[in-house]
């Protein structure tokens, strides 16, 4: 969505002489913060030309991996399945379907709050049988306060560009502004880091960077 930024308002001449000038304005602020939580989506698929069988395989092994995580520290409600299905494989020979077997599909979130510990998560996890690891998301766990800061921020940019407007134009500005009202920034999601759909490693380096936390409001100036 494109906004103008920043423009002169003028009364019209049947307006009243006595009515203030206005330069509006959008004030924009940013916080650079380090990530606190992780969330790791991981679990295992097992394929099979049993259905009890392999539904026995899956469970074992993922009743291993909550197992490892609660070891590690993980509290059992920083676990949730997440996705859980059986799906019918086929083959396809000379044009005909033949039936394979079935897979086996048990994904779970885990949630940890020390991103430091994200690589150790998903080594233990891949010891004691996960095979698949889809997406680790990085995220703030408060981000309201963070939020506000890039608010305040935000104020102080609105002010100095009216006064910068108001400085060229030749102008006398009034540094209170008559409104303030927050402009809606679609926040920003956590960050993904994509792994490969199977993994096979047991030394996992994962570095959760920064996020910014954006805010802008709209101000306007008498002048």
């Amino acid at each position: 969505m494109h906004y103008q930024s920043m423009f002169y308002r003028y009364p019209s001449h049947n307006q009243s002489a006595t009515k203030h000038r206005v330069i509006e304005v959008l004030g924009e602020g940013t916080v650079a913060v380090l990530p606190d939580i992780a969330i790791i989506r991981l679990g295992v698929i097992s394929e099979g030309a049993e259905l009890t069988e392999t539904l026995n395989q899956n469970s074992a092994a993922m009743a291993n991996i909550i197992q490892a995580l609660h070891e590690l520290g993980i509290p059992k409600e920083h676990i949730q399945t997440d996705e859980y299905r059986i799906d019918l494989q086929y083959d396809f020979q000379d044009g005909q379907q033949k039936f394979r077997g079935y897979r086996v599909t048990n994904l779970i979130k885990v949630k940890i709050q020390d991103v430091s510990k994200v690589g150790l998560v998903v080594d233990t996890a891949v010891q004691n049988g996960a095979n698949t690891v889809s997406t680790i998301q990085f995220s703030l766990d408060n981000q309201s306060a963070f939020y506000n800061q890039a608010l305040t921020l935000a104020v102080k940019n609105a002010q100095e560009k009216a006064m910068t407007i108001a400085s060229a134009a030749g102008v006398s500005l009034h540094q209170t502004p008559i409104s303030v009202a927050e402009w809606t920034v679609q926040r920003q999601p956590p960050i993904p880091f994509e792994t490969a759909a199977m993994v096979k490693s047991v030394s996992t380096p994962i570095e959760p960077g920064q996020l910014e936390v954006k805010a802008q409001i709209v101000a306007k100036f008498s002048f």
